[in-house]
This record gives structure tokens, C-alpha cells and sequence, in this order.
């Protein structure tokens, strides 16, 4: 049974929700999406643990984090999961991050990895960006600035999706986007802005003694399979698993085998 709860960041509101029982699973959404993206995943996963998925600051049903005075950063988001996992007292879990998800996940590895038994990327990577994906993300700021986050989201999602998933099943993309509509320019700008400034956490990898899952995308064009694989190799654990039809957004487009690789390294730990 779903079991709906929050917490409070800086006078924000954080909605999360809790599915089954075992141990603590949190499963992080990514840029422009919500926490109803594990939907899939999350109902084949909860007889076995208790997942704690969060809708991040902006969206879904949490309030935006104020920015009074410095601009908000991956590791705020970060703090902001740190502050559900003490109210659970959800110690030893293990987090997996979709995309900008991942680069949160990073940061409580990199800054509290006491409290975890293990983490995951899934489409997401260690490396900063690159200064042409620094302009990409300045490029999407203006659109939206100019446009509105509804038009931005209506051109820029469809290419996350393999070539073949969006001839196919065009029609769960255009659903996934209806969902999203309600974002506001303001988070958007904000999560982009936050991924501009991320550090590079690559010696995270190097040094850290928690086994770690990659879920890649072949046909990935946010996160070339390329650039991927080059960290796949740093952990001295490391469960590599690549979705051959998928692009970007592996839990819609091969959803069986994502969630059929997120238990088989769960059930390793």
C-alpha cells in the first residue's frame, strides 16, 4: 500500500512516498520528471523492500527550494534526501539515481557514504559537463525564458526516447509528457543551473568500497553508451548492465529488463 509522507527543507515542503517492507530502497527521479516514473519498477519491487521514492524539490508535489541568496545546487537536493533518510531512519540503503537523479546520488555517496550499503546510476554518470553541454543547458534556459516550460518540454523530450521506441509506442511518449505539463520555467531553470555547477565526482568511483550499478542505454543520447562505459570501470564492484533498445529513458522503453537488473543487484547486496 502507497503511504504518503514529507518533510520540511529551507520552509519547503518534500513529498516522498513509501511502497512495501524490507530494506530501504530510494529510487531518484531525474530532470523534468517525477517520482511516478518507478511507477513500473516500483510495483515489482515492493514485495521484497521498502522503497522510498521522492518527488524532488519542484516537482511533482513538492514545493520548489526558495533561492534567496545562492543558487541551488545537486548537493541541496542531496541534503534534501538526507533529511528523508533520517526521518525513516532509513541507514544502510541503497539509492539509484535517474540522470540529474544520479548526480544526487553521487553527492550523498561522495559526502555520507555511511549511509549507504550501496548505490546506482541508471542513465546518469560521475563526469561534469562538458563545456558543450554547459552551452546546450544555457541554450535550454533561454528557450525557456523566451518560450515557456511547456513548449521546452514538448521538443526536447521526444529525443530521449530511442528512434525506434518513439515509432512504435509514440503515444506513452506523448503520455509522459502530458504528465510533466505542470512544471514551472522556474524548477526547470533551476535544475539546469544546479547541473551546469555540479562538480566532477569521478574519484568517488575510484575510491569507494560500495558496490555500484550502471544501467545504460545503448542508443542514449543525453549520456552517449561511449561516455558511459568510460566510468563503468573505476568501482571495485561494479555491476554494468546494457538496455540494447533503449535510449534515455530505459524505465518506459525496456521496462522488464530495468526493473529484472535493479533486483538482481539488489538481491547481491
Amino acid at each position: 500500500m502507497e503511504n504518503n509522507q514529507s518533510v520540511s527543507f529551507r520552509n519547503s515542503t518534500i513529498l516522498y512516498r513509501l511502497y512495501g517492507t524490507g530494506k530501504p530502497v530510494i529510487l531518484i527521479h531525474g530532470f523534468g520528471e517525477d517520482g511516478n516514473v518507478w511507477n513500473y519498477i516500483a510495483e515489482n519491487l515492493k514485495t521484497n523492500f521498502c522503497l522510498i521514492i521522492p518527488d524532488l524539490p519542484g516537482s511533482g508535489e513538492s514545493e520548489i527550494l526558495k533561492n534567496d541568496n545562492d543558487q541551488i545546487t545537486i548537493d541541496d537536493y542531496a541534503e534534501v534526501i538526507i533529511q528523508i533518510i533520517k526521518k525513516e531512519s532509513a541507514h544502510a540503503c541503497t539509492i539509484i539515481g535517474h540522470s540529474m537523479g544520479g548526480y544526487i546520488t553521487l553527492s550523498i555517496a561522495d559526502k555520507h557514504p555511511e549511509l549507504l550499503n550501496g548505490f546506482g546510476f541508471f542513465h546518469s554518470t560521475a563526469f561534469a559537463d562538458a563545456e558543450e553541454k554547459k552551452k546546450d543547458r544555457l541554450k535550454s534556459i533561454e528557450f525557456i525564458q523566451k518560450h515557456d516550460s511547456i513548449s521546452f518540454l514538448k521538443t526536447s523530450v521526444p529525443g530521449l526516447f530511442a528512434d525506434k521506441f518513439k515509432q512504435e509506442r509514440y503515444d506513452e511518449v506523448e503520455k509522459f509528457i502530458d504528465s510533466i505539463k505542470y512544471f514551472t520555467g522556474e524548477a526547470l531553470i533551476q535544475y539546469s543551473t544546479a547541473m551546469i555547477n555540479r562538480p566532477e565526482r569521478v574519484n568517488v568511483l575510484k575510491t569507494t568500497p560500495l558496490p555500484v550499478l550502471f544501467i545504460i542505454g545503448e542508443k542514449d543520447s543525453a549520456i552517449p553508451l561511449e561516455k558511459s562505459l568510460q566510468q563503468c570501470h573505476l568501482p571495485a564492484t561494479v555491476y554494468v548492465n546494457i538496455l540494447p533498445e533503449a535510449g534515455h529513458m530505459g524505465m518506459f522503453e525496456e521496462k522488464e529488463s530495468s526493473t529484472g537488473f535493479i533486483l538482481s543487484y539488489l538481491n547481491r547486496l
